[in-house]
């Protein structure tokens, strides 16, 4: 198979994989305000904020860790599950939506979201009930939470959310931490997408912003922008190589383009330095 044909399947066959080797997966909670926390499991980081108007989730990975979440939830908070919300549409992110909609939760996502997860062959009931198009305001637990499209990014569905009074960002999996992030080409991802959309998050936040990852530790402003830089500078790296008339093998076996960052581990068990050369050269000449 040609790395030109990597998708979503291969993207949840990896993180399958992942879980399956990790059966007894903990869910990790940590406090980042009065009551915004996030929760690492297996897949996507989740953000919750808690409060009288009940808890809002960001995000709900695997169908199987769906008890774990709630339990590890309710030791936050006894509020009722209110809203959850869906950075984008793949599974480590989504794969809880069926279970979370049978405890009465209201799902909202991007409309290109619902979309994909129709053409899924989705439950009905796993699907957002609320779409938006640009932007949405969300109101909830004493605070506005500003939630942006970014277009064409890792996906075409991809939200951010900035919690106005905790400075929390939730960057759903727009930011890989410490790592090559998955440009999603097949559902619309582009490499010059995924830049526009770091550039707008790093729009609205501050020095003291905390950052929930799509994947990663807690994080912040200064890491955030060393990522955009790199982005950047593999986009310029391998546009100077198209601009040589270089082709997309030549591009993949040039361990030149991406050195710099191969030397500080951003190369992982999915994203290679040689996937993320294609992705970008991919990307490029669309």
């Amino acid at each position: 198979m040609k790395f030109r044909q990597i998708s979503l399947m291969m993207f949840l066959l990896f993180w399958s994989i992942v879980f399956s080797q990790n059966q007894e997966v903990k869910i990790t909670t940590t406090k980042l305000s009065d009551n915004v926390y996030m929760l690492r499991g297996s897949g996507g980081n989740i953000g919750i904020s808690t409060g009288s108007d009940g808890v809002f989730i960001i995000d709900d990975q695997f169908a199987k860790l769906t008890s774990k979440i709630i339990a590890a939830i309710k030791t936050i908070s006894s509020e009722s599950l209110a809203i959850l919300i869906n950075t984008h549409h793949h599974g480590d992110h989504t794969g809880g939506n069926l279970n979370m909609a049978k405890e009465g939760v209201k799902i909202i996502a991007h409309e290109n979201v619902r979309r994909r997860l129709e053409n899924q062959n989705n439950p009905m009931e796993a699907l957002p009930v609320i779409t938006f198009n640009d932007r949405l305001n969300i109101f909830i637990n004493g605070e506005k939470v500003s939630v942006y499209h970014v277009k064409n990014a890792h996906t075409d569905g991809d939200a951010i959310l900035y919690f106005s009074q905790s400075n929390v960002l939730h960057t759903g999996d727009t930011y890989f931490q410490n790592r090559y992030p998955y440009i999603d080409l097949n559902s619309g991802g582009s490499i010059n997408g995924y830049i526009n959309a770091v550039k707008k998050a790093l729009s609205v936040i501050n020095e003291d912003t905390k950052i929930i990852p799509g994947h990663g530790s807690i994080s912040n402003k200064d890491e955030y922008l060393n990522f955009l830089t790199m982005l950047e500078t593999l986009r310029s790296n391998v546009q100077n190589e198209i601009d040589k008339g270089k082709s997309e093998n030549e591009v993949a076996d040039n361990s030149e383009i991406t050195k710099k960052y191969d030397e500080l581990n951003y190369s992982w068990s999915f994203i290679t330095s040689e996937k993320i050369r294609r992705l970008i050269y991919q990307s490029l000449i669309r």
